[in-house]
């Protein structure tokens, strides 16, 4: 083994490590230096080589899904943080979908991603291990604020479509005001926007939140608040959800959006608020209509009522152009024309109903004579049958009514017969 081949072993052996001052002497001179390509690829082989197959408890933090379908989240305790990846064909297989504050427990190997100089946990599994301790805190008082009637949309009040002042309740250094200055000017920068600057993170954070939108209110200072901060872990979320931020966006007179973190985010004061934004760029959005939108707007407006208008106007202009005595007589006769045109439609119509409903009265007028001739005693007697009267002209309808000697009087068809009753004879005798 050469001597150049023996250094190059000796340096590559991630288990020796020598300090710049304790090099030995043979070396002090000899060896070139690492370059931070070197040195970290001497800190992937000792760490992947060491720690593999590894299972790990924690709690999620940070969880973002990339649009590749990779995962990347932080596993942490009470005492430590370590970032973690799942690739997009492990987290296929995975049956739940994972979300801040939950414990799990995953397996996998530690590697170190060079470009960064960081290590992370690969995970090739992943099961749940229970709620995590901030989520499950989250989740009980967010049934209590709602159990309370906090996030009741009766309640609710509306955002103003154009506010003239929109106060902002954020960090003074953080990306989130920015990002509300730009579009807000961009959109429409004749809008005041009054800033309250606040601690969005760590334990002075929520009184000073709740402090401010109090302070919007007492002094009237705006229209409508925003309160929010960018994204962070549901730890630098946490002063959102504090009880005195909460009762003092319930107990808001001026409408509240609130807008924290981006949007697979959330936070309690996104259910009491008045209304949730995505992210403070969206709120920002949601308050601040474009001037270039208004004046689309009213220059439709004008175009609209210019156009009506001209309409209206040429329309009495050629009815002014076409009034004249002898158009007027025109118009008369015209008129006229068509009244007549109308009566003699009606007349016409109103004679032949009269002789349709004449027709019809003689037709049922002839079916009753048929009828009463039909019925009259007359056809009967036509039919070779007579009447027969006593002398006081009462019909006879029984041979009790007449004795031997009277006199009768025979009505035919064409005449009437007296006679004397000779004999009576009962009906039953023979």
């Amino acid at each position: 083994m050469t001597h150049e081949t023996s250094r190059n072993s000796i340096l590559k052996n991630p288990n020796i490590c020598y300090p710049i001052d304790m090099t030995p002497s043979m070396f002090r001179d000899q060896v070139p230096k690492l370059t931070v390509s070197e040195l970290t690829s001497l800190i992937k082989q000792t760490l992947e080589g060491s720690f593999f197959n590894l299972t790990i408890e924690g709690e999620i933090s940070g969880f973002k899904p990339a649009s590749t379908g990779h995962w990347y989240f932080s596993l942490k305790d009470q005492g430590a943080v370590i970032s973690a990846c799942m690739w997009r064909t492990t987290a296929a297989r995975v049956m739940f979908r994972p979300r801040d504050g939950q414990k799990v427990i995953v397996t996998g190997n530690i590697s170190v991603y060079e470009p960064r100089g960081t290590y992370q946990i690969v995970c090739t599994s992943i099961r749940l291990a229970g709620e995590g301790d901030i989520l499950a805190m989250l989740e009980e008082r967010k049934r209590q604020y709602a159990a309370l009637g906090y996030f009741d949309e009766s309640i609710k009040k509306p955002i103003p479509k154009r506010p003239n002042k929109v106060a902002v309740i954020t960090s003074p250094t953080g990306a989130a005001l920015q990002d509300i200055l730009q579009i807000t000017g961009r959109r429409n920068s004749g809008m005041d926007i009054i800033i309250l600057p606040a601690v969005v993170q760590g334990p002075e954070a929520a009184p000073t939140i709740a402090k401010r939108i109090r302070e919007v209110n007492d002094f009237l200072l705006a229209d409508v608040m925003i309160v929010g901060r960018g994204g962070g872990s549901i730890e630098d979320l946490l002063p959102f959800s504090e009880d005195c931020v909460i009762q003092a966006i319930h107990e808001s007179e001026i409408p509240v959006i609130s807008a924290v973190g981006h949007e697979i985010d959330w936070a309690i004061s996104d259910f009491v608020a008045d209304l949730r934004a995505p992210t403070p760029s969206a709120a920002a959005e949601l308050v601040c209509e474009s001037s270039m939108d208004q004046l689309e707007k009213v220059n439709k407006l004008r175009s609209t009522m210019t156009e009506t208008m001209l309409s209206k106007v040429n329309a009495i202009k050629l009815r002014l152009a076409a009034f004249s005595p002898e158009s007027a007589r025109a118009q008369l006769d015209n008129r006229v024309s068509k009244l007549r045109m109308a009566l003699d439609s009606e007349v016409s119509e109103m004679n032949y109903a009269i002789k349709g409903l004449l027709t019809a009265r003689k037709s049922k007028a002839e079916l009753l004579r048929h009828k009463m001739q039909a019925l009259s005693p007359l056809a009967v007697l036509d039919r070779g049958y007579s009447i027969i009267t006593d002398k006081d002209g009462n019909t006879l309808k029984d041979i009790a009514q007449v004795t031997p000697g009277d006199d009768i009087q025979v009505t035919l068809s064409n005449g009437r017969i007296t006679a004397g009753v000779k004999e009576v004879f009962n009906g039953k005798e023979r």
